[in-house]
């Protein structure tokens, strides 16, 4: 029972389990990539509105995924989301932000006599997959080169720097971790345009879009690979709790937690399949293999952050003030309370599914953008 697990044990289950949602919010962001398509992959208007339609079929689900995943962060880990958001509240508004504008554009890019123009709308959906997707890996890129903060005795958050989170942007390791996820969304997004779209012109430029945008993100990988395996981390000393660096942190939590390794390569490879499945063997399944590996990479990087005696939110600034899993998190009473709710995600997965297969049950053409129902499309 859930009851009789100790709360070191829920602890880290509720880590896995914001992982795990992380993890597929990472892989619905070929929502943000596709949209980013609209100005490179789009000859004519016709195109360009498939590839909006195609999107706007799917964006309430990134977004809610986002939502998903900050709840039960909230939750589960209080501290790091108090810390988080009350320190570097310009980072996360100016995402928030773009994902508003994601959702006003759908809504009114097509609306008769509209004051901005279609091709403002455009510009926001653009914004929301480029900068909103490179801030949100700059921010998850501060789980291993920290951040500038102190708390107090009663956890009161005191932010170092002016710029309240924007200044991750500017590390080397989170701007490539950031710029790495734009062009891995943009690659997803050709996928699945493949996948969805029956439009042999736009189908077969989006199959080169693939291996395009897959080459643009290799040197970002290759710096963030290269930067895990050689940098310093903040360890925890799991007697007293007390945080310090350690030489080869993050490399000795990959030969530490052989399961996390398998999952990074296992899924990097998956991804590498979809392209050039997508991209040079003419199938049109690409993106499941490329969104499963992209799944699988994002829980080999929160398992990183998290696990293996880590500090998974490190301070720069105090290192004693450094958040792990065990000092950030809620009560064992709470997260009790919270796994019992968990039971019930997979029936909603389940469901979502099921919707999904529904919508994609047809492809996606010209004809039905045209047809009786052309005043619902976006």
């Amino acid at each position: 029972m859930i009851e009789n697990l100790d709360h070191a044990t829920l602890q880290q289950l509720w880590w896995l389990i914001a992982s795990v949602v992380g993890s597929l919010f990472l892989f619905l962001t070929f929502v943000q990539g596709g949209q980013t398509l609209i100005f490179t992959l789009a000859e004519s208007e016709e195109e360009k509105t498939l590839i909006i339609n195609a999107m706007g079929r799917k964006w309430e689900l990134t977004f809610t995924t986002l939502v998903l995943f900050g709840g039960a962060l909230f939750a589960a880990f209080p501290l790091f989301y108090a810390t988080s958001f009350g320190g570097a509240y310009w980072v996360w508004m100016l995402i928030l932000f773009t994902f508003i504008l994601q959702a006003v554009s759908y809504e009114y890019r097509k609306k008769p006599d509209n004051v901005l123009g279609a091709r403002t709308y455009e510009v926001f959906l653009c914004l929301n997959g480029s900068v909103g997707i490179l801030l949100i890996g700059a921010a998850v890129g501060t789980f291993f080169t920290g951040s500038r903060f102190s708390l107090n005795l009663y956890n009161s958050v005191t932010w170092h720097t002016p710029y309240h989170g924007l200044e991750a942007a500017l590390n080397p390791f989170n701007l490539a971790l950031g710029l790495f996820l734009v062009f891995l969304a943009r690659t997803l997004g050709a996928m699945y345009l493949v996948n969805h779209v029956a439009h042999e012109p736009l189908v077969e430029k989006a199959r080169k879009a693939t291996w395009i945008n897959l080459l643009w993100a290799l040197p970002f990988l290759l710096t963030i690979l290269i930067s895990l395996v050689t940098m310093d981390g903040f360890a925890v000393d799991p007697a007293t709790g007390e945080i310090f660096m350690e030489e080869g942190k993050y490399l000795h939590n990959l030969l530490g937690m052989p399961v996390v390794l398998v999952l990074l390569l296992g899924g990097l490879n998956l991804v590498i399949y979809g392209v050039v499945a997508t991209g040079f063997l003419g199938k049109n399944n690409g993106i499941w293999f490329g969104g499963l590996g992209t799944v699988l990479v994002g829980l080999a990087i929160f398992s990183l952050a998290g696990y293996h005696d880590t500090a998974f939110y490190p301070s720069v600034s105090d290192l004693q003030s450094s958040l792990t899993i065990y000092n950030a998190s809620s009560s064992k009473y709470t997260l009790t309370a919270m796994s019992y709710v968990a039971l019930a995600v997979p029936f909603v997965l389940a469901y979502v599914a099921y919707v999904w297969k529904l919508m994609n049950a047809e492809k996606l053409t010209l004809s039905e953008l045209t047809g009786k129902d052309a005043q619902d499309m976006y």
